[in-house]
């Protein structure tokens, strides 16, 4: 067993009162620093202080030691070992240096996937999160980091996935623009998380579905649909802006005739994968273009709404 400790410091140009306050909201709704949404979101099951938990991504940890507007340390969830801290020092009236230090036990694997995955993003998260603290206090950050091909690439692989779901009581669009809900022949409905920043008009989803007609849109739905000799079709997306959800829902009636029959035995084995794979690469291309935390922050909206 090994211990590593990574550490990163940044001198920012700003009172450390200014900073503190941006530490301190750390999780919040309104986070301004953490890199959300080209990042999974940092979530606690209550306010910042200590014994709340939560964590971001795969990463766990609860809050052991809290000194607001200077330092916050999250111990690792066994069976990790370890902790991240943050501090702010006050380097004088107008500007202070911030820290990001994380030490943890190395056990088994985790000694080849440390160097090989886990570090690279995790240099590139803290790195971010500083020029995201540049960019509230100062408006422009010095030197912010670019990812590298590597992180780029561990990024999407690591990528949230949609998962199976009800056909959302919300989808009314989808229930009453067609006469035969009650007797398609088949339904699903693929749904994932909205992180702070994501779009919520549901227009900016169309490309899900790019190529198919619209054939009615609300507020938070739009429809997609076609009806053709061997099947008809519709498609709705659906933005939940309550529950922090958009949902991909399918519903097929296919004609009596053996066509198609025989056509969607052999669509509906790569359906379910091409809706996925679709809302899947919307949801990561529309979150790697959205306003980051201090672009919102600065803006004064925690959302995107187009």
């Amino acid at each position: 067993m090994s211990v590593i400790r990574n550490v990163h410091e940044r001198t920012v140009q700003a009172p450390a009162a200014a900073v503190g306050a941006l530490l301190d909201r750390l999780s919040a709704d309104d986070d301004p620093i953490f890199p959300v949404p080209a990042w999974s979101p940092m979530r606690l099951d209550g306010p910042l202080g200590v014994g709340a938990a939560g964590g971001h991504g795969p990463v766990r940890y609860s809050v052991t030691a809290y000194e607001p507007g200077r330092r916050v340390r999250f111990g690792l969830t066994p069976p990790s070992s370890g902790f991240h801290e943050m501090t702010v020092e006050p380097l004088g009236d107008a500007h202070c240096r911030v820290r990001h230090v994380l030490e943890a036990e190395m056990r088994g694997a985790d000694r080849i996937l440390w160097p090989s995955v886990v570090q690279p993003v995790h240099d590139t998260m803290v790195e971010e999160i500083f020029d995201n603290i540049e960019r509230v206090t100062t408006g422009t950050a010095a030197r912010p980091v670019h990812w590298s091909p590597r992180v780029r690439l561990l990024n999407r692989l690591g990528w949230d996935r949609p998962v199976p779901a009800g056909i959302p009581p919300g989808a009314q669009l989808l229930r009453t623009a067609i006469d035969w809900f009650d007797e398609a022949d088949y339904r699903d409905a693929y749904a994932m998380d909205l992180p702070p920043g994501m779009p919520l008009d549901p227009a900016a989803w169309a490309g899900v579905l790019r190529g198919i007609p619209v054939t009615d849109r609300a507020e938070r739905e739009i429809v997609f649909g076609q009806d053709a000799g061997h099947l008809d079709f519709r498609a709705s997306i659906l933005v939940d802006a309550d529950a922090r959800r958009v949902t991909l829902s399918s519903v097929v009636r296919v004609h009596p005739r053996w066509r198609g029959r025989l056509y969607w035995a052999a669509v509906s084995r790569v359906h379910p994968f091409m809706a996925r794979l679709m809302l899947r690469r919307t949801h990561r291309g529309l979150a790697l273009g959205a306003p980051g935390a201090a672009v919102r922050a600065r803006n004064g909206s925690p959302e995107q709404v187009l």
